[in-house]
């Protein structure tokens, strides 16, 4: 007979005898939280404070609408290149090394295409975008420029994953992080210099941070690429960029191996898309205070995208040996250890989230209502927490088609019409509506985790993944 889920929890918690230590998952975690800080959140968290500096609330609030569109399409872009690992690691493991060069060639150019295809489409379609996206005029106004400069950039990120995708997939993960931290440098130089003018230059606010954007990507484009085509290692891999025009044996493999990523990272992203176009009518302080608290919350829910990681190819490595206790004694421990983490983070903010909030809000115009929602909100984070470590899990177990099959039942079936319903209610408490629509969000990650937590319970995951 099981053990309840609590008493279950509790036991796996404190038991060392099976799955990691503690002090090991936490030197796996470091790392990963390293990266996960220094790369992918600091930049982004530096630019909305000095956004926030130029006390114009439409310019921050367009800045965070904005970016879930552009988060949407770096995942897409991420999907691909995690494709382009599994085809090259595939071949690197086997040593068959011209295999490895041609789905690196074919992954390039399909990331190219795709690229261009979308750079096209967001540079003419910005303006249909922010109507769709039911932003005002005064948020349209700033929003369409900075979203046809970063149109050209996200030809760039796609060029530079692909790039990433082939090193990662030959087992280099050095080059890619000192690659995108040396372009995370980059994006900080400039945006400093552009937003506010110095050191010569010109003074453009927010499209000084679309222009450093450009800039980042392109840098870390040029770099990857003469990395890896002028780097006497990988002559091996006989890459000839051209013979794409005679041979595209993997493009169809690259596109069987991602889509099934590509659905699980763009349901996500869409999530956002979709929460910031129901709260977008509600006016630019309820915008602005969405995307702040949306900041807070992504700041102080790092430690779970680290563990998330840890936890991946920590299932990854025992499912192959079948050790199914130690799987689910490391799934509570990372679970335990990460929401303590957040938890912290999260408690320090809510006692001082209006002192917080005011760091990007220099008038006072949204910093209030934030640090009154971000506390009641923030209790719903753990379903996040949960579904985030959960899904990880899964994925490490080869259950990749489970995560995006529930990720999208969940965000379609229950999210999307469940907030629009509540973004309808007569509610004049604007900020009220905003707390009720975003909830609704993490209620949704709780229903994932509830689906997720069934699933490890049974016995059917670790029979039928090989096969999902």
């Amino acid at each position: 007979m099981k053990k309840s889920l609590v008493i279950s929890h509790n036991s796996h918690v404190v038991d060392n005898s099976n799955g990691e230590t503690y002090s090991r998952i936490v030197r796996y975690f470091i790392p990963e939280y390293i990266i996960s800080l220094v790369i992918y959140s600091m930049p982004f968290f530096i630019d909305s404070y000095f956004i926030g500096q130029l006390e114009s609330t439409s310019s921050y609030a367009a800045l965070g609408s904005m970016n879930n569109l552009l988060h949407f399409l770096i995942k897409i872009a991420e999907a691909f290149s995690i494709g382009t690992v599994i085809v090259a690691g595939n071949h690197n493991g086997k040593r068959d090394f011209k295999e490895v060069g041609r789905a690196a060639r074919d992954s390039l150019w399909m990331m190219l295409v795709l690229g261009f295809v979308f750079s096209i489409g967001l540079f003419f379609g910005a303006q249909t975008l922010c109507e769709w996206y039911r932003l005002s005029d005064e948020l349209i106004a700033h929003a369409v420029p900075f979203l046809r400069l970063r149109a050209v950039g996200v030809f760039f990120t796609f060029a530079s994953l692909a790039l990433i995708g082939f090193l990662r997939g030959i087992k280099n993960s050095k080059a890619p992080m000192k690659i995108f931290m040396f372009g995370a440098l980059v994006f900080l130089f400039f945006d400093y210099t552009l937003i506010f003018g110095n050191f010569g230059f010109p003074r453009l606010g927010l499209l000084g941070s679309a222009y450093a954007s450009v800039i980042q990507y392109a840098t870390i484009f040029v770099i990857a690429l003469g990395y890896v085509l002028f780097n006497e290692k990988y002559r091996k891999y006989a890459i000839d960029l051209f013979k794409v025009f005679k041979d595209k044996s993997h493009a169809k493999k690259l596109i069987k191996v991602s889509w099934p990523i590509i659905l699980d990272k763009a349901t996500m992203a869409g999530a956002y898309i979709w929460l910031g176009r129901v709260i977008s009518p509600l006016g630019t302080n309820c915008v602005a205070s969405f995307c702040v608290i949306k900041d807070m919350e992504r700041f102080a829910f790092l430690p779970a995208i680290a563990c998330a990681q840890v936890i991946t190819f920590l299932v990854s490595n025992d499912f192959s040996i079948a050790n199914w206790n130690g799987i689910r004694s490391n799934i509570k421990k990372v679970i335990f250890l990460s929401a303590g983490m957040v938890l912290f983070v999260l408690i320090f903010f809510s006692m001082y989230a209006e002192p917080v909030a005011t760091i990007f809000d220099k008038k006072g115009d949204f910093a209030p209502l934030a640090a009154r929602a971000f506390p009641i909100i923030s209790v719903l984070v753990v379903f996040d927490l949960l579904q985030l470590i959960l899904s990880g899990a899964l994925r490490g177990a080869g259950n990749v088609k489970t995560v995006m099959i529930v990720r999208l039942i969940v965000c379609l079936g229950y999210f999307v019409p469940v907030s629009h319903f509540l973004s309808r209610l007569p509610i004049r408490d604007e900020m009220l509506k905003v707390m009720l629509v975003y909830g609704a969000f993490y209620i949704g990650n709780g229903i994932m985790s509830v689906v997720y937590i069934w699933r490890l319970r049974g016995d059917h995951w670790n029979k039928t993944s090989a096969k999902d």
